[in-house]
């Protein structure tokens, strides 16, 4: 039995969680995808999938041969079709971790259309808010707002990502509204725990002005930051994305925005390899020309 097909029909039936679904894919039958798993597992020594008569998952060792597996695949379509100069057709899972704050409708919609020009690509993306290891963890791509990228990953600028300081009206109306720069010092901060400290440099009439606040909130959580925001707890810094609509409608106020800029950049960061899969490169093509994403 072909051992590049047996690893084929294991990962499509890993992905599918699903003999059955991966076998109609594969035009074959259950029974034979399933004596192509068990071949591999017995030649491997080990077994691959945990099988009940509901549901398919991957045991420890399965993840880890999945893992290593999916990407070598993926590698092999690429070189073929560069050799035959055929196009690949993105397809399979793809893995993906982005922040928090990405959470919304517009990224949403560019997920939304991006999976109809591309429908045999499915989407698993990891919103928790950690930094994950792209390599140990199995992850094919990553969204990361960051000034420096790990140079142990390929990065790829997306795009300019405007943060806004913004306060609710309620706030303002309880402990007044600053006219300047140096009347927003000691006001209660909304901190988002990965900024390292609690003083913010802005360029002032005199230069650059440091100004020191007071965290009454910390959490890498923007999503708590802006509903802590929209409650009127204090100043906080949150992605354009996140709070447009509010300011438009009021809930938020966009403080002193010709004094206030900050601006951080949007990457998409990968594994080093040097083939890389159609589904991670027609999804950072897709992203970077995207105009919601400007």
């Amino acid at each position: 039995m072909d051992s590049l097909v047996s690893m084929r029909v294991f990962c499509l039936v890993a992905e599918l969680k699903s003999f059955v679904t991966a076998a109609e894919r594969l035009r074959i039958s259950p029974a034979m995808a399933s004596k192509h798993v068990m071949q591999l597992e017995k030649r491997l020594g080990t077994r691959l999938l945990n099988r009940t008569s509901r549901r398919v998952s991957l045991s420890e060792s399965g993840t880890l041969y999945f893992e290593q597996a999916r990407q070598m695949l993926d590698s092999l379509d690429e070189v073929e079709a560069a050799v035959s100069n055929a196009t690949v057709v993105p397809h399979g899972t793809l893995r993906l971790t982005a922040p928090v704050w990405m959470a919304n409708a517009m990224f949403a919609g560019v997920l939304a259309d991006y999976q109809a020009c591309y429908p045999e690509v499915r989407l698993d993306v990891d919103l928790s808010g950690r930094l994950v290891n792209l390599v140990e963890e199995g992850f094919d791509l990553a969204l990361r707002a960051t000034a420096a990228p790990d140079e142990a990953l390929i990065a790829r600028p997306i795009t300019n990502i405007p943060f806004y300081m913004v306060a609710a009206p309620a706030y303002f109306k309880r402990v007044g509204r600053p006219q300047g720069l140096a009347d927003i010092a000691g006001h209660a901060l909304l901190h988002y725990a990965l900024y390292p400290g609690e003083s913010f440099s802005f360029e002032g009439e005199r230069g650059p002005e440091a100004i020191k606040l007071n965290p009454v909130l910390r959490s890498g959580n923007e999503t708590l930051l802006h509903m802590a925001a929209l409650q009127g707890m204090g100043l906080a810094f949150l992605p354009k994305w996140l709070v447009t609509a509010d300011i438009a409608a009021g809930r938020l106020e966009h403080v002193m925005p010709e004094k206030i800029i900050f601006t951080g950049k949007l990457f998409a960061v990968y594994p080093s390899r040097k083939y890389l899969s159609a589904k991670v490169r027609t999804f950072i093509d897709f992203v970077a020309a995207d105009k919601r994403m400007k």
